[in-house]
């Protein structure tokens, strides 16, 4: 099972693709950025 992320705690490293094929390795990609990251689920 996943863990909770609280606030404070620090990104865990991940991958995902973005709507154009690119991959961005989080959290390394963002770092010094803001970022907002939303989990859509849909009929693809």
């Amino acid at each position: 099972m996943a863990k909770q992320l609280n606030v404070g705690d620090l990104f865990p490293e991940y991958e995902v693709q973005t709507v154009d094929g690119r991959t961005l390795h989080l959290p390394r990609d963002l770092t010094g950025e803001y970022s907002v990251l939303i989990f859509y689920r849909g009929g693809w």
